[in-house]
């Protein structure tokens, strides 16, 4: 049976998704609001008629005073949590695109394999946001957002088996149901043909091992070039039509290939 997850938990995760200087903001902003009203002197003595609004009064400004000190450190928590989680989906994308080691993709565990297929859609523009449920993700483990359109990812870190035709007809499920404008499949190993022939004309993208470890190097080199370029500032040019996003996945995948 599932744990019934609390307030407070959700408000942690939902701000740990978020970029960490959005939690910082609602922080004060909650601060801000609530300090005033937890100050606020409660009558002594209400007149009649008025009990329950006196009561209704002071558990608001119960509410105030405790949630002035609460809330603040959950969202600074959830904003420390969205640092430290930004900082190593960068270093993922920095260590895998350097090729300093031998298999990149088979060298981290499930999760970070997850978060580096994450940041490199994110850096490439997408919105992404990812399963942290620890329950049935119904397929997907992460889900971009770009234009106005959906697109779910699924994630499969296979050293020694080839994805099936299995998990490209889940994915396609998922989509219908959730009324995703496409999806993909990620894999740093290789595709069975049956996966390959069903994924055609379905809007869905295969990116094996190959096709991922050159989306990363690219997306290596990108976010070295935009370094040099703040060192020597040196402003960015206008980007190429090979660097813009289209919205469906036949698209992206010739804009990804190298």
């Amino acid at each position: 049976m599932a744990r019934r997850k609390g307030i407070a938990e959700d408000l942690f995760k939902i701000t740990a998704t978020l970029p960490w200087w959005v939690g910082i903001a609602l922080a004060v902003a909650v601060y801000v609001l609530l300090q005033p009203y937890a100050v606020l002197e409660t009558p002594i003595q209400a007149a009649p008629g008025q009990i329950s609004r006196m009561v209704a009064g002071q558990m608001g400004r119960a509410f105030a005073y405790y949630g002035q000190y609460i809330l603040p450190l959950l969202f600074l928590s959830g904003a420390l949590a969205s640092f430290f989680k930004q900082r190593k989906r960068k270093n993922l994308v920095r260590t895998a695109g350097s090729g300093k080691t031998n298999d990149p993709l088979h060298d981290i565990n499930w999760k970070d394999f997850e978060m580096l297929v994450g940041e490199v859609f994110r850096i490439r523009g997408f919105t992404v946001i990812e399963n942290d449920s620890g329950g049935a993700d119904g397929g997907i483990d992460l889900v971009l957002k770009k234009d106005g359109e959906i697109f779910l990812v699924q994630c499969k870190q296979w050293r020694a088996y080839k994805v099936s035709v299995t998990v490209v007809r889940e994915l396609l499920g998922v989509m219908v149901t959730k009324g995703a404008a496409g999806g993909f499949v990620v894999t740093s190993g290789v595709f069975t043909s049956e996966a390959q022939s069903f994924a055609k004309g379905q809007n869905i993208e295969l990116i094996d091992g190959s096709i991922l470890t050159a989306m990363i190097e690219k997306t290596h080199g990108m976010t070295s070039n935009k370094v040099d370029r703040a060192k020597k500032n040196v402003p960015e040019s206008t980007p190429s039509t090979i660097t813009a996003v289209p919205s469906c996945p036949n698209a992206v995948m010739q804009w990804s290939s190298v």
